[in-house]
């Protein structure tokens, strides 16, 4: 049994700083991707950020490209995701998923991932 297990979030001000993090159990860890999604109030799931453990190699949405940072910690199978000047439109549930993919599924496309965390709240203010 997979499990993702999600920790941080909370409320800061725009401009401010969180960091999210994301355990995953073996295999996945060593061999697949973990990424994050967020889903605000009244809109659709969206991809943020992803990162392939076995050779850091990360993706980001443009939207938050240059201030979001994915990264990992292999000794503690977890990922973070360092998010930086937050803005307000920033606001959402985050998740965190993790799955195997095949070759040319895009890791920040939610219907590719099987397990998921169940999700925390970050809210900007302005």
């Amino acid at each position: 049994q997979v499990q993702v297990m999600e920790s941080g979030g909370g409320s800061v001000q725009s401009g401010g700083s969180l960091r999210l993090s994301c355990a995953a159990s073996e295999p996945i860890f060593a061999t697949g991707y973990l990424a994050w999604f967020r889903q605000a109030p009244g809109k659709e799931r969206e991809g943020v950020a992803a990162i392939r453990p076995r050779d850091d190699t990360t993706y980001y949405a443009d939207s938050v490209k240059g201030r979001f940072t994915a990264s990992k910690d292999n000794t503690k199978k977890t990922v973070y995701l360092q998010m930086d000047n937050l803005q307000p439109e920033d606001t959402a549930v985050y998740y965190c998923a993790a799955d195997h993919l095949n070759s040319g599924a895009s890791p920040l496309v939610d219907r590719y991932f099987l397990f998921w965390g169940q999700g925390t709240q970050v809210t900007v203010s302005s």
